[in-house]
């Protein structure tokens, strides 16, 4: 029998078959915590008629109901599982599908996501004496500067709290205090180099060596580097390594030096990949991740479906780690464009746009025509805004998409007040006005 202290180091060395058991125990543990404890879950169970003693094993998740965002919007405080006066830190989601959860941590639920952040940035070769900028905001209720603060706090490692934005601060840092390591958002990485090459930074032997980076796909769907990604590394010789994550996960999956997908903690969470009628998908098939968590007290959560597509890679890593590897978000499951016949989801826009180094801004905005189909606007801060640029743009759109939208050609002061306005946490690249 595993035992509930197994570190996830030596779980990874487990065969698939002892994971999969260490994850039954686990998942037969939290399913009798939340038939307690869970205002929601109990009176789902009840309302269903579900025996919830008969969810023994993984397999059993299928005959359960999903849960999904309207749930947590409409009947958020019945997530609950504790008094309130255990909660000591409230988070909430980034809105990015309707209006933002708070979600409860206890004293337990932080050091899970701590040791959780352990685990990530070991995997990425961070250790002890080592210094981490990070260029992501730890307040506005986000969880994600949280989780990445306790872990290096942890883990031993100098940090050095500078935010998002600002080059010249973040500069300014890095030559100051040498950091090996920093937390970015991929795509700031460029205005990094642009303003290092303005102001004759010699950012190519600067202290760092690698990036931990959020918030945007470094692969493909075949785990091949993504032009934003190609695009980086051709400029400044450093390390990327991806990590994907959500507040309603409390988990992070980071990807090793292999760069096969982000792999997967099973202490920490379950996951499902469902298709449109809740069956799961073949392994390497795209489909909704659905997520189980583990060992969360505050606000757990049974069959959450997240929204996001992606692929379950299950094939042995090259580093040895019998976890499977979840791939790259490909698209938002309410993010679905029908565009011309063409079927498209906003990754492969932004992919499109990050093959031009003249495009410096760019925003992408959905809406529905009097006809009630899909219109897609770009709208675009170039270095060039010739007609000869356009007709490359939509050329290439053509190439890759087979459809091409409607480009504009924006001034840099106004686009940038659109997607980084002060009271997001996250760049603002694509607005859907078919949602209000």
């Amino acid at each position: 029998m595993l035992t509930k202290n197994s570190q996830n180091k030596s779980l990874e060395q487990l065969s698939s078959e002892e994971i999969k058991e260490f994850q039954n125990e686990k998942l037969r543990e939290q399913i009798e915590y939340l038939a307690e404890h869970s205002t929601f879950y109990k009176k789902r169970f009840l309302e269903e008629n579900i025996d919830w003693k008969s969810i023994k094993i993984i397999e059993d998740l299928a005959r359960l109901p999903v849960t999904t965002k309207n749930d947590l919007q409409l009947y958020n405080q019945d997530f609950l599982c504790v008094s309130p006066t255990e909660i000591i830190d409230y988070s909430t989601t980034s809105g990015t599908l309707g209006d933002p959860v708070t979600f409860g941590l206890t004293e337990k639920d932080l050091e899970r996501l701590a040791n959780n952040e352990v685990n990530s940035f070991q995997r990425i070769g961070v250790k002890k004496g080592d210094i981490v900028q990070l260029m992501t905001t730890i307040d506005r209720r986000f969880m994600a500067g949280l989780a990445y603060f306790l872990g290096l706090r942890k883990l031993g490692v100098g940090v050095i709290r500078v935010g998002a934005g600002v080059p010249q601060l973040q500069w300014d840092s890095i030559l100051k205090y040498k950091p090996k390591y920093l937390v970015a958002v991929p795509s700031f990485l460029l205005k990094m180099i642009d303003y290092a090459d303005k102001n004759g930074i010699d950012y190519k032997n600067s202290s760092v060596k690698a990036v931990l980076c959020i918030g945007e796909a470094l692969r493909d769907k075949e785990l091949k580097s993504s032009l934003l990604a190609e695009k980086i590394t051709k400029k400044w010789d450093i390390t990327l390594f991806s990590t994907y994550a959500s507040t309603e996960m409390s988990t992070a999956f980071t990807e090793c030096e292999f760069g096969l997908g982000g792999h997967h903690q099973p202490d920490l969470i379950i996951t499902e990949i469902l298709d449109d009628q809740n069956k799961e998908v073949a392994d390497g098939e795209l489909g909704e991740l659905t997520i189980t968590t583990l060992g969360i007290e505050g606000m757990p959560l049974l069959r959450f479906k997240t929204g996001d597509l992606l692929r379950k890679h299950v094939e042995k890593c090259k580093c040895n780690s019998n976890t499977y590897r979840l791939g790259p978000v490909e698209g938002r499951k309410q993010h679905m464009i029908k565009y011309k016949g063409t079927t498209l989801y906003p990754p492969a826009l932004h992919d499109v746009l990050a093959h031009f180094d003249e495009v410096k801004l760019h925003l992408i905005e959905i809406y529905s025509n009097e006809l009630g189909t899909d219109e897609i606007l770009l709208r675009v801060v170039s270095t060039d805004e010739t007609e000869d640029f356009l007709f490359k743009l939509k050329d290439y759109f053509r190439a890759k998409l087979r459809v091409t939208p409607v480009i504009k050609f924006e001034k840099f002061d106004h686009l940038q007040n659109i997607i980084f306005r002060p009271e997001s946490r996250k760049p603002i690249t694509f607005i859907d006005y078919r949602e209000q």
